[in-house]
């Protein structure tokens, strides 16, 4: 059977010799495969690809030992025009979906190798050791990571350090987690397991933290509260010149190039009159990523429902004197949206909402008449939901551009810019 197209996930699209839709993973456009059906996916079936009789034009060798196993990338297989090419193909489609016949789309700024600066990793034990690595596509086997040319060498280079600590801790049980933010002052440590720290295991964590020069390792309980093993030095990232020590295991964004494109396409989005009063509105704020470089140009009022990122955020305020430039509070946008009424006294509202979008505050931008809503987003079809509830607002789409900072996975970053007026 021939690969026609590529699905919302990264699998290739197949017809069925009975007429039935089958989506096949690690395929690319133009590819001839035998496939065997495996599992319901709505009215289609997924499919597991059993031979490749025909390579399509695009296919390229993929960079990875652990591709077609590692449920972290789909897309290595592809080269970069028809990959880059889908990723807008799917933007493009989620806008026109939303009303906006011909979105104005700029370049797609490209992803780069060794650049990601977090890592979540799974770890259970298993007979002689540990296993840390990615869970396997569409199963619940971790599959034991020797390699990631997506990952900063900074933090691929702790993976066998970390497996050798965490088969000593006594800890874990049977699994546990491990998230590795890259800051500015070395990488940040959180480890989850499924048992209480003895002594012994935070003496083996200090020590892991000295040896390999980590700021913080912080340590949970399942799903409980944080709390730090030990702080060596302040764990702290620059956003916009602005020192913040993000909370452990804190969302950031994926790169730093994606970051910086994220940043100018904001700023650049901002109304280009603004008096001395003007205020943009920032929600969904995090810990300062964007509003720290928004303080640079306009008067700013950020919001996030974390206590934790408000906390960091609000202690970089005071610590860069920016207190009457910039002011975040802790407010549920799910529960407590802000309304229409409220949102009449900014010249603009900038929001970088989780993939599901904000479903509970567009409704209320969109009766607001604000001049200017920029949308950070990192899922296509999120965004155009959201994009279709400001076009019947009386919103038109200005400018749309393409982030690819999650290399060779299904999701795509976008910064879109609406102006109020036809």
């Amino acid at each position: 059977m021939d690969i026609s197209g590529i699905g919302a996930d990264g699998d290739g699209i197949a017809a069925h010799p009975d007429g039935v839709r089958l989506y096949v993973p690690f395929t690319v456009p133009g590819d001839r495969v035998r496939a065997v059906p495996s599992q319901r996916r709505g009215e289609a079936w997924v499919a597991d690809l059993d031979s490749l009789e025909e390579a399509g034009p695009n296919r390229q060798e993929a960079a990875c030992a652990h591709f077609g196993v590692c449920g972290g990338c789909v897309a290595q297989h592809w080269a970069d025009a028809g990959y880059l090419g889908w990723k807008v193909a799917r933007l493009t489609e989620a806008l026109r979906r939303a009303g906006f016949e011909n979105p104005p789309i700029a370049p797609i700024v490209q992803g780069h190798l060794g650049t990601r600066r977090r890592m979540d990793l799974a770890v259970r034990r298993i007979q002689g050791g540990m296993t840390v690595g990615l869970h396997r596509a569409r199963g619940e086997d971790i599959v034991d990571l020797i390699e990631c040319p997506v990952l900063h060498p900074a933090l691929f280079h702790l993976i066998g350090p970390a497996r050798a600590l965490l088969s000593g801790l006594g800890a874990i049980r049977r699994e546990a987690s491990l998230v590795v933010n890259l800051l500015d002052s070395g990488p940040d440590l959180l480890v989850r397991t499924d048992g209480a720290l003895t002594l012994s295991d935070r003496n083996k964590l200090i020590g892991f933290a000295e040896t390999h020069g980590l700021p913080r390792v912080s340590w949970a309980l399942g799903e409980g509260d944080v709390e730090a093993v030990c702080v060596l030095r302040p764990p702290v990232t620059m956003f916009s010149g602005v020192a913040v020590a993000p909370p452990a295991g804190a969302f950031l964004q994926a790169t730093e190039e994606g970051e910086a494109a994220i940043v100018a396409a904001v700023l650049d989005g901002l109304p280009a009159k603004r008096v001395a009063r003007s205020r943009v509105l920032e929600l969904y704020a995090g810990c300062g990523t964007i509003g720290f470089a928004l303080a640079q140009h306009i008067k700013v009022t950020a919001i996030e429902g974390d206590a934790a990122l408000v906390a960091a955020y609000h202690a970089a305020i005071n610590q860069a004197g920016l207190m009457g430039k910039v002011a975040i509070e802790r407010r549920d946008l799910v529960r407590q949206p802000f309304l229409a009424k409220e949102l009449s006294a900014y010249s603009a509202v900038v929001l970088d909402p989780p993939h599901a979008g904000a479903s509970a505050q567009m409704p209320y931008i969109a009766q607001s008449k604000i001049p200017a809503v920029i949308y950070v987003s990192c899922d296509p079809v999120s965004l155009g939901r959201d994009a279709a509830i400001l076009r019947a607002g009386g919103y038109r789409l200005e400018k749309v551009t393409p982030i690819d900072q999650f290399l060779w996975s299904a999701r795509l970053e976008t910064v879109a810019v609406f102006r109020l007026g036809r």
